[in-house]
């Protein structure tokens, strides 16, 4: 399993998985030896938390994937930065999202043929639990980035 999670980031092993008949649930965590503050950028090895951030991907045989990630809070400590603590970032997924960027990506792609309210229904079936309303965000997201 550990290269399936490597092909997110290759700095995240997989501590443990979980299979139901919808489901497959992967537990990562970092293996990173230091982070970026995204502030100053300074590199700080010191840890000041864990805790445990949910997210979704695409499929794996017809399974929906949730992905449980043991995130690090770090100390930053530059005197100078206005921030104490940081989260470590992954390039996969934006701050406090749930859901990868390739999952958004194919949300999006399969909304483009189709009303929002029939791909949710498509995507809730096959590919990950979303609702229109979220799509629509994602949708109303991509058109203001290319403005």
């Amino acid at each position: 399993m550990d290269e399936l999670i490597t092909l997110l980031d290759e700095n995240l092993i997989c501590t443990g998985t979980d299979i139901s008949s919808d489901f497959i649930y992967f537990f990562v965590t970092s293996t990173r030896k230091e982070c970026v503050c995204p502030s100053c950028q300074s590199v700080s090895s010191r840890v000041h938390s864990h805790y445990n951030r949910n997210f979704q991907d695409l499929p794996i045989q017809d399974k929906k994937v949730v992905i449980t990630l043991s995130n690090r809070k770090m100390f930053c400590d530059n005197p100078s930065c206005h921030r104490t603590t940081f989260a470590e970032t992954f390039s996969f997924i934006d701050n406090k999202a749930k859901k990868t960027k390739r999952l958004k990506e194919t949300i999006l792609e399969v909304s483009l043929t189709q009303s929002s309210v029939s791909a949710a229904v498509y995507l809730s079936k096959h590919v990950v639990d979303v609702k229109k309303s979220t799509i629509c965000n994602y949708q109303k997201k991509k058109h203001a980035r290319n403005q």
